[in-house]
């Protein structure tokens, strides 16, 4: 008479990163992430990641910590595909299933992003969307939401918001996209988030300040949870009159609104 055993699943667990990333100064570990955080990522042995290189760098600083359940060099990470990065996954076209294979043997497996929460304005939901679709439970740890953050010290409409990634870089679909997106904010009083890579953040704010009306208002978050963190929030007329100075290695999340 044969027997089968059945191995328990894994978990997926999202785990988010400090949102010092890239910074030339990073904040202390502890004060960005919760200790408990920290103890279930010291606890993961395989990982899905953006980068592998920036993924070692950050358990590195986990097990400063809290120690690792095996050493560095024997944690075992995957990348996603570049086209993840580029083209982004949440419109449901990758295919992730097979990076979850560790988890149907039993292992619990980490979710990482370069910063911030995974699958929230950086890739990763297709992963928990696979997740998903195998039966495998989806943890998201606490941490910093840039977005979030961002809103809540914003004074703009936190009941009602949108995020919509990046603007488009030629001036012209830019200056498009501005009005569009001014356009919908005032007229429903949605606020309208958006990021942009850090070097081209003195660019984008020229261009809103040139581009919106004089009574809209714009917030402009820079170095979130750094000790150097600054938020701005004021109408464009008072942007124009007191201009703000960009630090473009400093990552920063806008928004409009009324």
């Amino acid at each position: 008479m044969s027997t089968s055993v059945t191995v328990a699943r894994g978990k997926l667990y999202l785990v988010p990163a400090p949102l010092d990333f890239g910074c030339d100064v990073q904040a202390p570990l502890q004060h960005a992430l919760p200790l408990g955080t920290l103890q279930a990522a010291a606890g993961i042995t395989h990982w899905i990641c953006e980068n592998a290189k920036s993924a070692r760098a950050y358990l590195k600083r986990i097990d400063a910590v809290v120690p690792l359940a095996t050493t560095l060099q024997t944690q075992q990470i995957q990348e996603l595909p570049r086209e993840v990065h580029k083209k982004g996954d949440h419109a449901g076209q990758f295919d992730a299933r097979p990076l979850l294979d560790a988890a149907l043997q039993g292992h619990d497996i980490g979710l990482l992003s370069e910063a911030g929460m995974p699958a929230v304005a950086d890739p990763g939901s297709s992963v928990a969307r696979a997740a998903h679709d195998l039966g495998i439970e989806v943890v998201a740890l606490t941490g910093p939401v840039s977005l979030l953050l961002a809103l809540a010290a914003s004074g703009l409409n936190g009941q009602n918001f949108a995020f919509v990634g990046y603007l488009p870089q030629d001036a012209e679909g830019r200056t498009q996209r501005i009005r569009e997106l001014e356009t919908l904010a005032l007229r429903t009083g949605q606020t309208q988030l958006f990021i942009e890579t850090p070097y081209r953040n003195a660019v984008l704010l020229h261009a809103l300040t040139q581009t919106l009306q004089h009574h809209t208002r714009l917030a402009v978050a820079r170095g979130l949870t750094l000790a150097s963190a600054s938020v701005r929030s004021d109408t464009v007329k008072g942007w124009r009159a007191r201009a703000l100075a960009v630090d473009e290695r400093l990552p920063a999340v806008f928004a409009i609104g009324r």
